[in-house]
């Protein structure tokens, strides 16, 4: 189930390639640097599949973090600068959290880090260089990895916070716009069955980490901003306790604008990601 057909048909739409998981034996799993000798950096193989990704702009006003796991929003930053991290951190994550909090009415959010990219053609992503854009489709965090997100990060608290509803929300925004190049795109969670998500190994030196690589469904349906603005952002909700029928976990991935001009500037955005509590 996602947004009624009537309403999909109204709003214009790009057709473009999104990577799923192909079909494979093993676990998913991606190192975060130098594998050991004889070990890809990634064994996920992408599956390309040509889709419509619908204008999210024209029903923003009724597409919600609960139904569908997304929301846009507008806030005017106040940082000069999303490349100096001590600003970002001073000023931008207090921010984020009273956004978040105004969007869920959550009685606690903390940022507990955020991530910068700049396109740059050919690179590859944790190539030791600027991060870049995503082109597969995934969730940042799954229905094992969201609760240990709260151990880990707040192990003295995590216990009995957890026993209240906990949310991991990423917030994304371009850093220059409109943005035209290597957009976001973000699929209604409705959408999605518990089948399609696969639960894959995220390998740091340190820690495993665990997302949701994602199987391709036909009945998914894909949004995006065209033209996103630096004042307009995303919420995207990777991981909720709650499992009344909210959604719970929302597949995104950047992907290539076909209408998207040659000479667009390079995407440069910022994420942070953040844990949200509500005492019940």
């Amino acid at each position: 189930m996602g947004l009624q057909n009537e309403k999909i048909a109204a709003l214009s739409f790009v057709t473009a390639n999104l990577n799923y998981l192909a079909p494979a034996p093993d676990r998913p799993r991606t190192y975060t640097f130098d594998p050991p000798f004889g070990e890809p950096r990634s064994n996920i193989v992408p599956e390309s599949h040509s889709l419509p990704i619908h204008d999210v702009r024209p029903i923003s006003q009724a597409v919600s973090l609960d139904r569908e796991g997304f929301a846009l929003v507008r806030q005017k930053s106040s940082v000069k600068d999303f490349y100096d991290e001590d600003e970002v951190k001073n000023v931008y994550y207090p921010e984020a959290e009273r956004l978040i909090k105004a969007a869920t009415g959550a009685d606690r959010v903390v940022v507990f880090d955020h991530t910068v990219r700049k396109r740059v053609q050919g690179a590859a992503d944790r190539d030791g260089g600027l991060r870049q854009p995503v082109a597969r489709v995934h969730v940042d965090h799954t229905e094992r990895s969201g609760p240990q997100r709260v151990r880990d990060l707040i192990p003295d608290e995590a216990e009995q916070l957890l026993k209240g509803r906990v949310q991991i929300i990423n917030l994304w925004r371009p850093i220059r716009g409109p943005l035209l190049d290597s957009p976001l795109a973000v699929c209604d969670a409705r959408s999605v069955q518990p089948g399609d998500l696969v639960a894959s190994d995220l390998v740091y030196p340190q820690r495993v980490g665990e997302t949701y690589s994602v199987k391709y469904n036909p009945d998914h349906q894909w949004f995006y901003v065209p033209g996103m603005a630096v004042d307009e952002i995303l919420l995207l909700k990777c991981f909720d306790s709650r499992t009344d029928g909210s959604a719970r976990f929302a597949p995104h991935s950047a992907f290539a604008d076909p209408t998207a001009p040659p000479d667009a500037a390079p995407r440069e955005s910022i994420e942070l990601r953040t844990l949200v509590f509500h005492a019940n």
